[in-house]
């Protein structure tokens, strides 16, 4: 079995909803609440879910970007939320992050020689040996672009191009996680293919466990051995590619399928489509029991009063957090 580099256990973010002159808190808004997860190295865990299910808050909690309201993380066998302020940004090199935003992630006053090395300047312990500049270069021809580079700004180039100096950004450090939020829905879909072909390429090379923030089902399911799905702050299903996409268990992530484009034209018939009515409750007042039960067609009484545990199924690696899994 491979490394385990990663691993979150119950984390939980809530953020206080304040109101009035003296700023009272008068409630909280569950954007995160009680996920376990494990990754481990030169893997892919596919992170998937509607706009506002949490998926961002996590991976910003797995990059020690923000403090848990509680729960663990493990990075390389460490407590992160253990460790001092120094500690903490010695494990903080280890995990690294690509932005979904090429075009505002990235500091136009800059040169890209200057965005690449800025890292280094963070994380002093881990410069290069021998000179900054070919070291930039390195990386940047890494990910497919020529060392001139470094001396233009991030307005000289495509999207695509501005993702690639991401890449090489996040990288820079030798990471073992690169948190990938959504990097190629700014995309067009043939840059997409290139970007995710890069990112495959680099972790072949250099070792490196990803989590794949997406909407995109077809591109995770490309790129992903692992895959989670999230509805309303909790993991809901969550196995191996191959288990979620051929052998779906839960109603939330049937529809999600349901959904994704078929390319061959002669079989778009011979699927149906479901249709989730409704919205997705607040996260501010989340409904008891399984969170998912008023849009579910398969609701029973039980669903409205008791939440399912995430847990096995009969497939080896594939739980689902509903009753009649």
């Amino acid at each position: 079995m491979s490394e385990v580099v990663l691993q979150g256990i119950g984390l939980v973010k809530h953020y206080p909803i304040r109101s009035g002159v003296l700023s009272r808190t008068v409630g909280q808004v569950h954007a995160v609440d009680g996920v376990d997860l494990t990754l481990q190295a030169g893997t892919t865990l596919g992170l998937v879910g509607e706009s506002g299910c949490g998926k961002s808050t996590l991976g910003r909690l797995l990059m020690c970007l923000e403090r848990p309201t509680a729960g663990q993380l493990i990075i390389d066998g460490e407590d992160v939320l253990a460790k001092g302020p120094a500690q903490l940004r010695r494990l903080r090199a280890r995990v690294q992050i690509v932005f979904q935003d090429p075009y505002t992630s990235l500091n136009p006053r800059k040169t890209v020689g200057d965005i690449v090395a800025e890292p280094f300047q963070i994380h002093p312990d881990a410069r290069p040996k021998g000179s900054l500049r070919q070291a930039v270069g390195e990386l940047l021809e890494l990910v497919g672009l020529p060392q001139s580079a470094m001396n233009r700004y991030p307005h000289q180039f495509s999207g695509g191009q501005r993702q690639r100096i991401g890449v090489a950004r996040g990288i820079a450090l030798r990471p073992q996680v690169l948190i990938l939020d959504e990097p190629v829905s700014a995309l067009d879909v043939s840059v997409q293919a290139q970007v995710v072909n890069l990112l495959e390429d680099l972790q072949h090379e250099l070792g490196l466990a990803y989590v794949f923030i997406a909407h995109d089902l077809a591109v995770v399911r490309h790129i992903s051995s692992q895959v989670a799905v999230m509805y309303l702050g909790q993991i809901v299903e969550q196995g191996s590619e191959a288990e979620i996409y051929d052998s779906p268990r839960h109603p939330y992530t049937k529809a999600l399928l349901s959904a994704v484009p078929v390319p061959d034209p002669s079989l778009r018939g011979s699927r149906e489509t479901i249709i989730l009515h409704g919205d997705v409750p607040s996260p501010a007042d989340p409904p008891a029991g399984c969170r998912f039960h008023s849009r579910c067609p398969l609701v029973k009484e039980r669903c409205r009063s008791h939440q399912p545990p995430l847990r096995g199924v009969a497939q080896v690696d594939h739980a689902v957090a509903c009753h009649f899994a």
